[in-house]
């Protein structure tokens, strides 16, 4: 009886030492990650009769040869995806097929990729390949440093997960010192300009100043310090926006949240980007106008443009910001910013045809004609690509 009592425990001893050398010693190539999380018991197949997903069952879905499952892409940011599979396969994100499965290889997918390329807290995988579940491995890892001490997973699943930073905190706190240094340079080296452009009261006041240097010189030193501050503005909203997790552009290559300073060099291309547009607004107003005759009036349409636009982007951002840094963990919708945006052109369009309509003797179709192509057109073609 006594030695039938040692073997069980020396059996035990054995199989716990072998289990535990398992958890720890890594998996994926070269077993050079941490298992953060397997996948073996997450598993779905689609069911004909019932029309739906249902979890992976060994006794009923053997054969099956594709097997599902979501990934949880927001909470496991800077991990790693781990796929294998025993013979060859096929890979599938959200119904797509993405690459093929070599036998015995491991593929390694950064999930903070994954997470810039889909923008979605989860995307749905697909393996296809040999039936049954023994075939395919899918796990969630963490790469091993050489100066990093094992990390030993226990039985409840439990391990520490290295808490992710977003380098947008540090910018967003950057960027907007640096607007404010701006903001007050303008106003103390061009008060006069600054009161004026910051106005409502004379946003909305229907007399042209047409003596005012800002009116009469469009392209002077001073308005050009106000359009490259409008253009900063304006940058610092498309990645203020970027950083919620909404897509500003289709384009997703031009955001990638590698450094500080990598952002910090989008955000000056981005104003740089945003000052030819501008530059560019006041080009399309002469050579639009001058077909439609209305020289006399294209100055005080490029000023009323740069005021309203001032008066908005600035206080848009100010308030986006107050309610990200008052409500935390809020979900963002893109009809935060498209809503705003446009009522506002929407309501700056009706303006400016009853600020021109002041200053012109002009017919209404020819007005309605002038300022849907150079207002109307650049809002359609910047929507198709925004939001």
């Amino acid at each position: 009886m006594l030695s039938l009592v040692r073997s069980f425990a020396l059996s035990l001893f054995f199989f716990c030492t072998t289990f535990a050398q398992s958890r720890t010693e890594g998996i994926g190539p070269a077993n050079s990650y941490y298992p953060v999380h397997n996948f073996q018991d997450d598993f779905q197949v689609y069911d004909e009769a019932t029309k739906a997903y249902v979890p992976y069952i060994v006794e009923q879905h053997a054969d099956q040869t594709a097997l599902s499952t979501y990934i949880d892409l927001e909470s496991n940011r800077h991990y790693s995806l781990l796929i294998s599979t025993r013979k060859d396969g096929y890979l599938f994100i959200n119904a797509a097929l993405k690459r093929k499965l070599r036998a015995g290889q491991w593929t390694v997918l950064s999930i903070d990729s994954l997470f810039r390329v889909y923008r979605q807290p989860e995307i749905f995988l697909t393996l296809y390949g040999a039936p049954g579940l023994v075939d395919k491995n899918l796990f969630i890892g963490y790469p091993k440093s050489a100066t990093q001490r094992p990390v030993v997973l226990r039985d409840d699943n439990l391990s520490v997960r290295p808490r992710p930073v977003s380098m947008y905190t540090n910018f967003l706190g950057l960027g907007l010192l640096f607007l404010l240094a701006t903001h007050a340079f303008l106003f103390a080296f061009h008060r006069r300009a600054f009161l004026r452009f910051y106005s409502p009261r004379d946003f909305f006041s229907l007399r042209a100043q047409e003596e005012s240097f800002l009116i009469n010189r469009p392209l002077s030193s001073t308005n050009v310090l106000f359009v490259l501050n409008l253009s900063f503005v304006v940058a610092y909203l498309i990645i203020f926006i970027q950083s919620r997790q909404l897509d500003v552009v289709v384009s997703r290559r031009l955001f990638n949240e590698q450094s500080l300073l990598y952002i910090l060099q989008e955000f000056f291309v981005l104003g740089v980007i945003a000052f030819i547009v501008l530059m560019g607004k006041y080009v399309a107003l002469e050579v639009i106008g001058g077909l439609y005759k209305l020289q006399s009036s294209i100055n005080l349409h490029f000023f009323k443009v740069l005021q309203s636009s001032m008066l908005f982007y600035t206080i848009l951002t100010l308030f986006l910001v107050v309610i990200a840094y008052n409500t935390g963990t809020m979900s963002w919708s893109e009809h935060i910013l498209i809503i705003p945006l446009l009522i506002f052109y929407a309501a700056r369009l009706a303006f400016l045809y009853i600020v021109i309509r002041s200053q012109e003797p002009i017919k209404n179709l020819y007005l309605f004609s002038y300022l849907c192509i150079v207002e109307l057109i650049p809002l359609i073609i910047g929507l198709r690509f925004a939001l």
